[in-house]
């Protein structure tokens, strides 16, 4: 019998701050429904002054270390496309935060919104290796665009942490996997922009490709048949491309594509989703979140998982729900992370929005906003300096 390996435990951050789509819309007088019908959205979380992508991820690795210890935490793998240093992993600073043990490897990861799936296959293997090591997989993002860019209103910022190891209480990993890789200008964002770069119609056409791509491969490596999922987890830059990512994959394989088909397969996957916003690389695993959280026992059934990285990389794969998982789920801290946010009005999210670190590698103080258990405490001689409480 091979060895079993997968998701072991879960929990997920976001931000001090959520602005509902209701501010926007009354800002530039759209037209709500174009939000909460349109895109799939209802509001986004925004980061704090003193919050970043460290924070968030420290907070949501925390309770996975309070619950198992850090003895066999042997590898920190760190996913995100809002690194903040070009040399240095952000991983070493949440490990530094959560006291974990100096024998440990700490590595970070990019590859637009795939990388966490990256850092979950890559765990994989270690655990295969060493079935006696766990492995904290963190993927952490804030999604910033131009303010009054057609991009602004699916932003929004998370971090999921996973511990990865042998017998997982959550979510068994399976092979194969179905793998897809294109050279696509749909989404970048360069070294000296603060705000990313995107084509919408060009990202949904890469999206779609990719995906196409990824099930032909996951089918030529004699992966499960279409109808053997009991739901679909899909990268959600904005909710509805979920839904017509399905419709798209339903439409391939020759099944029929209603409105009920794929409702039955997605419409648990999106609820954290829809009031988050776009959290890149974490977007897919606060699906999963979402889908355990809410659905009728999984216990044994199947799970599918695209996970996008515009540019562009996909990788489709398959999951087994394990026996009493429900004893291990973080239903109502996940909720209260969403629920504690402190809803701002508009002027406060754009200041918040076009607020950006010094750069001039003197001392600077971040205000005392966040009330979460990690914090960014300020910048000195270009070194970032973080607090826990």
């Amino acid at each position: 019998m091979s060895l079993s390996i997968g998701i072991h435990d879960l929990s997920f951050a976001t931000t001090e701050f959520v602005l509902p789509h209701t501010a926007l819309a009354a800002y530039n007088g759209t037209d709500i429904g174009k939000y909460h019908i349109g895109i799939g959205q209802e509001s986004m979380s925004v980061p704090a002054a003193d919050e970043d992508i460290v924070t968030m991820a420290a907070t949501a690795a925390a309770p996975l270390v309070a619950r198992h210890g850090a003895s066999r935490i042997r590898t920190v793998v760190f996913a995100t496309e809002s690194s903040i240093d070009q040399a240095k992993s952000a991983g070493v600073y949440v490990h530094s935060l959560l006291g974990l043990q100096s024998a440990c490897r700490v590595v970070e990861l990019k590859q637009a919104c795939y990388g966490a799936t990256a850092a979950l296959q890559f765990a994989i293997g270690l655990v295969r290796r060493d079935p006696a090591q766990q492995v904290l997989v963190i993927a952490s993002d804030v999604s910033k665009y131009e303010l009054d860019s057609p991009g602004e209103a699916t932003q929004g910022a998370a971090a999921v942490a996973m511990l990865v190891g042998a017998d997982p209480a959550l979510v068994r990993i399976e092979e194969p996997s179905g793998l897809y890789t294109a050279d696509v200008m749909d989404f970048w964002r360069p070294n000296y922009r603060e705000t990313a770069l995107v084509d919408g119609q060009e990202s949904i056409n890469a999206y779609l490709q990719a995906l196409e791509g990824a099930w032909k491969d996951y089918a030529q490596q004699d992966g499960r048949a279409l109808e053997e999922f009991a739901a679909f987890i899909y990268h959600q830059p904005f909710t509805k491309m979920a839904y017509k990512a399905h419709r798209h994959l339903l439409n391939f394989c020759g099944h029929a594509a209603g409105q009920d088909a794929v409702a039955e397969a997605l419409g648990r996957t999106t609820a954290y989703n829809t009031v988050i916003g776009n959290s890149y690389t974490a977007s897919v695993y606060l699906g999963l979140a979402a889908l355990l959280d809410q659905a009728d026992d999984l216990t044994g059934r199947a799970v599918g998982f695209l996970s996008y990285g515009s540019g562009s990389v996909a990788e489709l794969f398959s999951g087994t729900v394990v026996a009493g998982y429900r004893e291990r789920l973080r239903t109502g801290a996940n909720r209260e992370a969403i629920d504690r946010r402190r809803t701002l009005d508009y002027a406060g999210y754009r200041e918040l929005h076009e607020r950006s670190l010094p750069a001039d590698g003197g001392d600077h103080r971040t205000p005392a906003q966040t009330t979460g258990p990690f914090r960014l405490a300020g910048i000195s001689g270009h070194k970032r300096l973080y607090e826990a409480r």
